[in-house]
């Protein structure tokens, strides 16, 4: 009966399954048959173009009252241009930098990160350096390659990913 006890509760504390007594598979150790998000750089985005990317963001977010930090960095992850709306607040400046870094670092939107923490409890991405596991960073892709990406903070997650959406419409069509 104790032995029975224990085993039990060693079974549970090592996280065997007690009806099978094997260990459930790990979902990363998944072997993709392609890499994921292998979006290949490209030439860096031009001031032009990246002031036309937050110009779209910031008329989103207008039309809705929000006041956002819209950045873009090259595909380099160097910044580009920034817009900082009347009102947004003062922390959000670097995080919408950030976002935009996350994103053309990792050649994805910040989004992946949220998702991959929040609903897949992948708590080893927040071990990467550089990952930011809020929404509001797309990747700005043309011609099939990565040019640079937009990011924008100072609403909630979802807000941000409205609006930058809106500005990386101008590049990704």
């Amino acid at each position: 009966m104790t032995l029975r006890l224990h085993t039990a509760t060693l079974t549970a504390i090592l996280g065997f399954s007690s009806a099978a007594g094997a260990q459930q598979a790990n979902p990363l150790d998944v072997i993709p048959d392609k890499m994921p998000f292998n979006i290949p750089y490209g030439a860096p985005i031009s001031l032009t173009r990246a002031q036309a990317a937050i110009a779209a963001a910031t008329a989103e977010a207008e039309k809705h009252g929000w006041a956002l930090n819209v950045a873009v960095v090259d595909s380099g992850a160097n910044l580009v241009a920034f817009g900082r709306m009347d009102g947004a607040q003062l922390g959000s400046i670097a995080i919408s930098e950030h976002k935009a870094r996350a994103s053309v670092k990792f050649r994805r939107p910040t989004k992946a990160f949220e998702e991959g923490i929040q609903k897949n409890d992948y708590k080893y991405q927040l071990t990467l350096d550089d990952v930011i596991a809020s929404r509001g960073g797309i990747p700005l892709i043309e011609g099939g390659k990565l040019i640079g990406a937009i990011g924008c903070s100072g609403g909630a997650g979802s807000q941000d990913e409205v609006a930058c959406t809106a500005g990386a419409a101008t590049i990704n069509k």
